[in-house]
Formats: structure tokens, sequence, C-alpha cells
């Protein structure tokens, strides 16, 4: 295997001097406790209470989990693996690596939607209409689609998700920065992406630690509000090539 392309960093590279996962872009690091969106949902719930700024996400049988010590895969322009490195340190060198996207829907269609924490790593604050993460080192993509719905929706028993496509989120064109794949800018991150979507038909109780607020909308609703509210940028671009495969009768 050949050396990683100038766009893949490898994980010996030299640190960034900036991490792009310092805030969230446009300033929406932060939001108010009830946005109208939210309030004025029927099928809106906040899991869990509030969630303070201490907040360090899921405790092991050692206490609190720090999300930023999880190892991960680094691969190349391929997905395939050519390093490891602790998650925090592939957000802060832009190490590629590899996630899951899962769109959940209930057993009348609607979509599971929800809003972030303001202590995640990643985009907090904001909302998104997957539910994933990050596949951990050595783990299967379709492992860590299953593992993450479960955890996310706070449900057991779920069925394995269906694996629907995959991208390369952030790829950087030759001369430029790094976009989604859809014109827009992904904040400096690149990450293979693979997207499932599972039916959810039971009660869901969300992680307190990943889920600040969440609701089931019906796609016309999903639709009328992709324009009005601050939408994680690869989720979106997820979404939208999603939808475009389906209009097009590829899925």
């Amino acid at each position: 295997m050949g050396p990683p392309s100038s766009t893949f960093p490898h994980p010996t590279a030299a640190p960034a001097s900036r991490s792009p996962w310092a805030r969230a872009p446009d300033g929406m690091g932060r939001m108010s406790a009830v946005n109208p969106a939210e309030s004025a949902h029927p099928h809106a719930s906040h899991p869990g209470g509030p969630v303070s700024e201490g907040s360090v996400g899921p405790v092991g049988p050692d206490g609190p989990v720090d999300p930023a010590d999880e190892l991960l895969d680094i691969v190349d322009e391929q997905d395939r693996v050519i390093g490891q490195a602790r998650r925090g340190e592939a957000y802060a060198r832009r190490l590629p690596h590899r996630c899951v996207f899962v769109q959940a829907r209930d057993a009348e269609g609607r979509i599971f939607v929800h809003r972030r924490t303001p202590t995640k790593l990643v985009f907090p604050s904001m909302y998104d209409l997957f539910v994933g993460g990050v596949v951990g080192a050595g783990e299967s993509y379709d492992d860590a689609a299953l593992r993450e719905a479960e955890e996310e929706l706070g449900v057991t028993g779920l069925p394995r998700p269906v694996p629907l496509f995959k991208f390369l989120y952030g790829q950087a064109p030759a001369g430029g920065d790094a976009t989604s794949g859809d014109g827009a800018p992904s904040g400096g991150g690149v990450w293979w992406s693979s997207v499932y979507e599972v039916q959810c038909t039971m009660p869901v109780h969300p992680q307190a630690e990943e889920v600040a607020w969440h609701a089931f909308w019906p796609p016309e609703e999903v639709e009328r509000r992709l324009d009005g509210l601050p939408w994680v940028p690869d989720g979106l671009a997820a979404y939208r090539r999603l939808r475009k495969l389906r209009s097009d009768g590829r899925i």
C-alpha cells in the first residue's frame, strides 16, 4: 500500500495549528434551552432533564468515560486502515476516520430528529436527522450502526440497521477547502460515512449524555424545517444524498 494522498493526513503528521472542533460553525455552539421548533411539536420531549456543562459522557465500570479517549481506525481515500488514533487527536488533527449514520423511523414512518447536547465533542447543540457516531478501532460499520442506534435511542433488541450507501464527507477538492460533497464547508473534518436505516417500533429513551431533545417528525415536517434550524452539516449532507437516491429510485 502506497502512502496516503495529501488530502488524507497520516497519523504521524504534524498537528494542525487550530482544531476545527473548537466551536460549532457560525457561532451556534450554544442555543436557548427551548427552541420554538421543539416546544411547538406535539411529539417532542427532553430526555433525562438538563445536561450540565460538566457532563463528560457515558459512565463505565471505572467511572466516567471520556469520549476523546476512544480509539479509532484512521483510513485513507479508499477507506483502508492506515493507523489508529484517539478520537480527540483524530478530531484535532483532521485525521480521516469512519462514521455511521442511521435514519430511525417509527411504526408510522416518522423520522427521529434530535438536538445534540452542548457537551458533544462535535457540533454541540445542533440538530440531527440521524443517530450514529464514530466507528471504533477494529469495529465493522454494521456493528457500529447497531451499537450507536441502540445507545442513542435507548433501546435493546433493535433490528440490525439496513446499509444504504457510503460516501466520503469533507473531501477537499484540489486547491480548495474541505466540503461536504454538496458544496457546504465541512469544518475541516474528513470521514467515511456509511448510511443506514432502521425501524424502531418500541418506545425510545435517548441517552441524556447524547440527546438534549428529540421527536419523531413526519417527512413533510422535516422538509419544512430544513432551512430553519442549525443542522449538523454531515447529517444534512447524508440526508440530501439519501433523498436524491430515493427520488431517483436507486434505493
